[in-house]
């Protein structure tokens, strides 16, 4: 008799919940800090190895996976969330991050997520042989490495193992004597006036950054890097010194300049790839959608286990249940039955959309190129033209378009997840509905502490101030200004939309079949994110690009020991940034040290390159 598989275990799923929650919190500091968040899949997974095979003495590929695609899960309704509901606190719509609306969000965009993507999934990921879904085959690869019994791959996962731990030890490390005890500076910056012009220069100094440069590789860092430079080497010094600004500071005036008219070029570029994207991908997108029809026609009870999806009852239970909820969640904010039910038809229908959309581009060019921020822009002006047009106004329509937004944002990004997951399991042989039910469990669970960190973090750094949160404050500027509360720099975001158009061309016409292709989403996000966060990301591209030159042979993401160190950094850094603020909290600035500012840098710098030198040899000795 064959033996059982075990995959959807009470161990798997216990771990996987663990790993969940602290991974969630993790990409809410990370998110708010750097606009960006990376992939939980394979550093979960090395960590399920570690501790099925190293330390229970278990072989045990399935459960592996059941707990990094819980985790996943985590980690991108934290992007969703980040990305949007901090906008409703900027723009003074709500007072603080409420328990229960903010978790109720969380749960149902994170729920149709998962709920929309199971039709697809055989149409999509069995079926589209165009699309690879380069994250998912990566987490797959470290999970057959894990679970093989070839002489070396045990040691190899220990040492994997042990490269997340330095990491997450010397991210803490970091994390702790910068914003714990001020010993380090979280960013380097220099500015000046000249010829009429502001001329900037800066970096941030955080392990994070350079290991996020490090995972996306060099050329989507170039991308960012390059948006970077429109932004602040060109478009600042070409805007002068505008009038009322003449007292500003170089260092105030860059910033000031950068965050009222530059990042809305951003803006008007993602705009053009978000509706670029939607075009660009129709045709598999009416596949997908036409393939509904045949989805469940055999039933799954005739199906093998490999091509078993949930039940389809169930899935109408959820997707009603998220449909009540927010029904009487918007009803509970704005106040009106009918403009509610309006609100929450608009959300579902957006949701699909934009889940299918998902879905399919993180197949073609993986979750680094998926573009989330230019679709929740896209749904948030969808939104607020139709609120407009209904006559909407005031506090109430900015939380109906935000709310929409908000939910859609997170149905995408834990739809692009679920995508990746699921094609993880399709090449390991692993249950579908199982997967399904750990995707609905890692996004119930870890939303339950998104609100808590959310305040915490609110209140110890402060959002939009302390961490810049450069989604959530330009989503607040364009609900605040299509609703009469703000001014939107409308030429900033038709020069946006310009660029967009001649990027697109460049790409299609003359980089088509090269190698470097101008993709435009990680540039416009280059323009809107901070110049000083596009120099470390850069720093790390630049390491894994040498590092892989210096190899003798090609090593995959499951051994490179550059990807594992660098998870380790992310979560080192976020994790303690969590507890920083706790410290904070409870303790304010009582432990921080008289240093001189120079100083600081200097250490700072040197603790910068150091790391990078490190990094670059771990991961050429891979």
């Amino acid at each position: 008799m064959k033996n059982e598989i075990k995959e959807f275990t009470p161990l798997a799923i216990g771990l996987g919940i663990i790993i969940g929650i602290i991974m969630t919190a993790a990409n809410v500091y990370l998110g708010l800090y750097a606009g960006m968040t990376v992939s939980a899949s394979i550093p979960a997974a090395v960590i399920a190895m570690g501790v099925f095979k190293g330390i229970l003495k278990i072989n045990s590929v399935h459960q592996s996976n059941i707990v990094q695609t819980m985790a996943s899960a985590g980690e991108s309704l934290a992007a969703g969330i980040i990305f949007t509901l901090p906008a409703l606190v900027l723009v003074g719509a709500w007072k603080d991050f409420a328990f229960w609306p903010t978790t109720m969000i969380a749960i149902s965009g994170g729920l149709l997520g998962v709920v929309f993507m199971i039709p697809l999934r055989s149409a999509l990921i069995k079926n589209e042989k165009e699309l690879i879904y380069p994250e998912g085959v990566a987490c797959a690869a470290v999970l057959q490495a894990a679970g093989s019994d070839v002489e070396g791959d045990s040691e190899a996962g220990k040492k994997g193992f042990l490269s997340i731990l330095k990491g997450l030890f010397i991210g803490g490390f970091f994390k702790f004597f910068a914003s714990g005890i001020s010993i380090f500076v979280g960013s380097v910056e220099f500015a000046k006036k000249a010829a009429g012009s502001t001329w900037f220069i800066g970096s941030d100094i955080s392990p994070a950054l350079i290991s996020v440069g490090y995972i996306v590789r060099l050329e989507i860092a170039i991308l960012v890097f390059i948006g970077g430079l429109i932004g602040f080497s060109v478009s600042i010094p070409m805007l002068g010194t505008p009038i009322g600004m003449e007292d500003l500071g170089a260092l105030d005036l860059a910033w000031t300049l950068w965050s009222t008219k530059v990042r809305y070029l951003g803006v008007g570029a993602m705009i053009v790839g978000g509706v670029w994207s939607i075009f660009s991908v129709r045709q598999g997108i009416s596949a997908g959608i036409l393939g509904l029809k045949t989805a469940y026609a055999k039933g799954n009870e005739q199906a093998s286990r490999i091509d078993t999806d949930m039940p389809l009852m169930g899935m109408m239970t959820i997707l009603l249940v998220c449909f009540f909820i927010m029904l009487f969640l918007y009803n509970s904010l704005i106040g009106s039955l009918g403009l509610s039910i309006f609100t929450t038809f608009l959300m579902i229908i957006c949701s699909f959309l934009f889940v299918a959309v998902s879905s399919y581009i993180v197949g073609l060019v993986g979750s680094s190129n998926n573009p989330v921020s230019g679709m929740t822009i896209s749904a948030l002006l969808v939104s607020a033209a139709l609120f407009l047009i209904l006559g909407e106004k005031g506090d109430s329509a900015i939380l109906s378009t935000l709310g929409v937004a908000a939910v859609v944002c997170c149905a995408a990004c834990t739809a692009g997840d679920c995508s990746q997951d699921l094609k993880t399991g399709s090449i390991i042989g692993a249950t579908p509905k199982y997967q399904q039910y750990a995707q609905i469990l890692g996004v119930v669970i870890p939303a339950f502490t998104i609100a808590p960190v959310l305040t915490l973090l609110h209140t110890a750094y402060g959002i939009g101030d302390g961490l810049k949160a450069p989604q959530a404050s330009l989503f607040a500027s364009i609900t605040e200004a299509l609703f009469g509360k703000g001014e939107l720099p409308v030429n900033m975001v038709i020069y946006g939309m310009v660029l967009g158009v001649l990027v697109l061309l460049i790409d299609n016409i003359l980089l088509k079949d090269k190698k470097f292709r101008l993709h435009l989403m990680p540039m416009a996000v280059g323009i809107y994110l901070p110049v000083t966060l596009a120099y470390p990301i850069l720093f790390g591209g630049l390491i894994r690009y040498f590092a892989e030159k210096a190899r003798t042979e090609k090593v995959d993401d499951a051994k490179d020991q550059g990807v594992l160190l660098g998870s380790g950094l992310i979560a080192g850094e976020a994790i303690m940034g969590v507890g920083v603020a706790l410290m904070l909290y409870f303790f304010g600035d009582a432990l921080k040290p008289n240093i001189g500012l120079m100083t600081k840098e200097m250490l700072s710098l040197i603790f910068f390159f150091g790391l990078g030198f490190y990094l670059y040899r771990k991961a050429r000795n891979s």
